[in-house]
């Protein structure tokens, strides 16, 4: 999977999310969204129209947001993480797709950081996840080997981490990464029981990143980060209606990363 072709230091993707429990209820819904993929090597030398880098703006992006989150080049962190877990094989550009900042609030439940080696193969995948108390857990999506992740090949991790209480700490999760073209899209599917129970899709269609495609985001989606939020205690409440079974928040896993 070669992630880095024709991209710009910074591509914007308008496409949409979706979720799909497949028990102990049936539930389904998709929202648009917008994200970045932000070519990591390339950020900071030059300015990227519209987007302000670690200051309030409409529209924006912050290294504290992300990896060691204190105020750090991001790239310095993922390459000290890829060389102490043996993957020095993945020493090409690393993209990390997110959504930014919107006048100044964002919350990530998931952010990718695509770690390719020198001839734009994909050879691994940190998924940062933040959950709504607080805490986060990065997964790392590698082969045992670092060898490539194919174009639509399913990957595998246990799942150590709580994010929704109406699942329980156990199970796993997998993982697909797909790019046709501009559209880049990422499957997880969480798994517990022998059953697959939760579907989560996201998906995009990229262009450059320029202050018209900035502008038309930020006037389809001006609060979509605060939305991002909002969703999440909306969709509670409706499975807390419908009496799913709830689980208590657990100590976080005292590990930082899971591979």
């Amino acid at each position: 999977m070669s992630a880095t072709v024709g991209e710009t230091a910074v591509s914007l993707c308008r496409g949409a999310v979706m979720h799909a429990r497949a028990t102990p209820v049936r539930t389904r819904f998709a929202y648009r969204l917008f994200f970045l993929r932000i070519a990591l090597s390339r950020l900071g030398p030059q300015p990227v129209p519209m987007l302000a880098l670690n200051r309030w703006a409409p529209l924006s992006f912050h290294f504290r947001d992300h990896g060691a989150r204190d105020g750090s080049h991001p790239l310095t962190w993922i390459r000290a993480l890829l060389a102490r877990e043996g993957l020095g094989c993945a020493d090409g550009e690393v993209v990390l797709q997110t959504m930014p900042r919107l006048f100044g609030y964002v919350f990530n439940p998931v952010s990718f950081w695509f770690c390719h080696d020198r001839a734009g193969q994909l050879r691994a995948v940190l998924c940062e996840v933040n959950n709504t108390f607080g805490e986060r857990h990065d997964y790392l999506v590698a082969h045992a080997d670092g060898r490539l992740i194919g174009d639509g090949e399913w990957m595998e991790t246990r799942k150590v981490f709580h994010v929704s209480p109406f699942f329980p700490v156990s199970g796993s999760y997998r993982f697909r990464f797909d790019r046709r073209g501009d559209l880049h899209a990422v499957a997880i599917d969480y798994h517990d029981g022998g059953e697959r129970r939760l579907r989560t899709r996201v998906s995009g269609r990229a262009e450059t990143m320029s202050r018209a495609a900035a502008w038309r985001a930020l006037a389809a989606h001006p609060l979509m980060t605060l939305a991002v939020i909002a969703r999440i205690h909306v969709q509670a409440f409706h499975l807390w209606r419908a009496r799913v079974p709830f689980f208590s928040k657990p100590q976080p896993p005292v590990q930082e990363m899971t591979r």
